[in-house]
């Protein structure tokens, strides 16, 4: 199986496994799944760390390599689907990760009621 993380989940997982109900840690863990985390993901996460709103033990970028995840782009492409996307979320970092999700095809594993409406799958 193939899915994005939101940076929630990617916390959790890499953080707090156990805030991860026992199927999504197996998704999670499952070394022959692609987990894919984003810039979007980095980016959110350096913002909170840098206005003291999250503290984070490591360099993400390392954490996230020594889990097995796959980094991904936020891309020109997925970008421009921001222009249509309806106002159901106003968060901007689960909007891009939504408009990646629909973009690639692939599932977006999140715990966000918010984003089922945009019609992605979720896992």
């Amino acid at each position: 199986m193939t899915f994005l993380l939101d940076t929630s989940i990617l916390l959790w997982a890499l953080a707090e496994p156990d805030r991860l109900d026992d199927a999504r840690r197996q998704l999670v863990e499952d070394r022959s799944n692609t987990v894919y985390v984003s810039s979007v993901n980095a980016a959110e996460i350096a913002i909170k760390v840098s206005i003291g709103k999250l503290t984070l033990d490591g360099e993400l970028l390392s954490l996230a390599d020594e889990a097995g995840f796959d980094w991904i782009d936020f891309t020109p492409g997925e970008a421009m689907l921001l222009r249509s996307l309806p106002f159901h979320h106003r968060d901007p970092f689960d909007r891009m990760l939504v408009c990646q999700s629909l973009f690639r095809g692939i599932p977006l594993m999140t715990d966000d009621t918010n984003i089922a409406p945009y019609g992605c799958n979720v896992v």
